[in-house]
């Protein structure tokens, strides 16, 4: 069979560490071949070469080809790839305009629309000429993928790089996003799946190739590898088989014993949210208590970011009531007082694009604390390095800027910049959906022991995962449609879940059905 993009004995090599070491492969049309292994493995480095796309100051040797045509790249946080000023319409007509200038111009217009609609439709995203009305940041991220990914389609791609597809959705999202890059090759297109989440490579691989420290380890049809993946096992620990029976970092422990547990931190009451016109969220009284962590579960596109950014003062458009130690709190950050800001603070699951990559991290790690608290620069690079050093991380790391750090290591100095705030409630959305098991094994470990040893400190943990709910949960509360459904003891919500939407929940939380 014809490959459509072929890698020779390629090395990436930045200030003298081999990224990516002596790496070959062959993707062939119409196949699936999937990238696997732990964060830093080398996964993202071999994908985007085939786009042709390298670290800054990386130094290359070997040969990559694409005899088969262009490639597309669907990102991990496709947002990114979007521009928020333009109507998602008017971005893929510009592109379907490429592609029909060969026409009569009088027959171009509506065969550029019929292409996006098209592509839009291979890419199973429903009522598409709603869609196309909206501007990037109206989509839930499912629906920005499929937009990303129809753009790559009216390129014309022969081959599209999916870079962790499935990363913050619930089990029911992970399936149609299996059957969406399924129909995409059962159009001749050849895709490349970067992936930690082995249930999805199992379900949609053709071919695996398991990588560590830049090197491949083991390759093979996918038939072949699993009935006895030994090497994948050694780059990613197999998957827990259910909440229930997920071991507990810290378990949701009852931590009314703590002095000052108990007493109520943050209230939410009446909250009403929306976009633009529409209301996308409704919640009744939530309560925060010193030393709780609240879950805040749900497919995608329930609600629970919108929450979040309420709660953090970064989404304006809402109503109701939210108390910080029974004092109103305001509604927009803007207006909100440098021990507000403080007091509450907010870990991005895109831990990348939420540090600026021309300067060192710890620089921006320690400018919390100056910003924030009034430290003195010297005080708070101190305090900077003895917070990172504690989260696992070394001197040497962050002093690095953010490009020469995986994607564990930023979510721990995203951490350390948010506790340099020395907040009263820790908002963490969706920061372990994107790591391989034993990197967000170490991200839940250090939590714990945040919740453990600090005891002014209660956490509001966004997840579309009830284990990882489990693993740390006090409250567990339940998300769909914007709605909350359920809300109580974690280890009741768990064990005994009332609501129909929880119980479905649990079982499909840990499988790609």
């Amino acid at each position: 069979m014809n490959a459509v993009a072929e890698i020779r004995d390629l090395r990436v090599e930045v200030d003298g560490r081999a990224l990516v070491d002596g790496v070959s492969l062959r993707v062939t049309a119409g196949k699936v071949t999937a990238l696997v292994g732990a964060s830093g493995s080398g996964k993202t480095t071999t994908g985007l070469a085939l786009l042709g796309e390298y670290p800054a100051g990386a130094r290359v040797t070997g040969e990559v080809r694409l005899p088969g045509g262009p490639a597309g790249y669907v990102p991990q946080h496709p947002g990114t790839a979007l521009n928020p000023a333009r109507r998602v319409g008017t971005l893929l007509r510009d592109i379907a305009r490429t592609r029909v200038r060969a026409l009569p111009r009088r027959e171009r217009r509506d065969a550029a629309h019929q292409r996006v609609l098209r592509a839009l439709s291979l890419a199973q995203l429903p009522d598409p000429e709603a869609v196309l009305r909206r501007y990037p940041h109206q989509l839930s991220g499912g629906q920005q993928q499929r937009v990303v990914l129809a753009q790559a389609l009216l390129l014309g791609a022969r081959l599209v790089v999916a870079d962790e597809p499935t990363t913050g959705q619930d089990a029911l999202t992970k399936q149609r996003i299996v059957d969406r890059f399924a129909a995409v090759a059962r159009q001749g297109i050849a895709v490349v799946l970067l992936s930690h989440d082995l249930d999805v490579v199992r379900a949609l691989a053709d071919e695996v190739l398991v990588l560590r420290d830049g090197r491949v380890v083991e390759s093979g049809p996918v038939d072949r590898l699993w009935p006895a993946p030994r090497r994948l096992r050694t780059a990613e620990p197999p998957a827990t088989d259910g909440p229930a029976e997920l071991p507990a970092v810290h378990g949701p422990a009852d931590r009314t014993g703590l002095p000052g547990a108990g007493r109520e931190v943050l209230r939410v009451g009446g909250l009403t949210a929306r976009h633009g016109r529409t209301t996308v969220l409704r919640t009744p009284a939530l309560t925060l208590r010193a030393g709780e962590c609240l879950a805040v579960v749900g497919r995608s596109g329930s609600g629970k970011t919108t929450l979040a950014r309420c709660l953090a003062g970064l989404h304006r458009g809402h109503d109701g009531e939210l108390l910080l130690d029974g004092a109103p709190l305001p509604r927009s950050l803007r207006d909100r007082t440098r021990a507000q800001l403080a007091a509450v603070q907010y870990v991005f699951q895109d831990a990348r694009a939420a540090f600026d990559e021309h300067r060192p991290v710890l620089a921006q790690v320690a400018r919390t604390a100056v910003r924030l608290r009034g430290a003195a620069e010297a005080d708070a690079l101190a305090e900077a390095v003895t917070t990172v050093t504690g989260l696992g991380l070394t001197e040497r790391h962050v002093r690095r800027r953010p490009a020469q750090l995986s994607g564990g290591e930023l979510q721990r100095a995203a951490l350390a910049r948010a506790l340099l705030a020395r907040p009263r409630v820790l908002i963490c959305d969706e920061i372990t959906s994107g790591l391989d098991a034993v990197t967000r094994r170490g991200i839940l470990d250090t939590l714990a022991g945040l919740l453990r040893d600090r005891r002014g400190l209660s956490l509001v943990l966004i997840t579309h995962d009830l284990g990882t709910a489990a693993a740390l949960a006090t409250r567990i509360a339940v998300l769909d449609g914007g709605e909350v459904v359920e809300e109580g003891p974690a280890r009741r919500v768990l064990t005994l879940p009332e609501h129909p939407f929880t119980v479905s929940l649990l079982e499909t939380s840990t499988r790609v059905t």
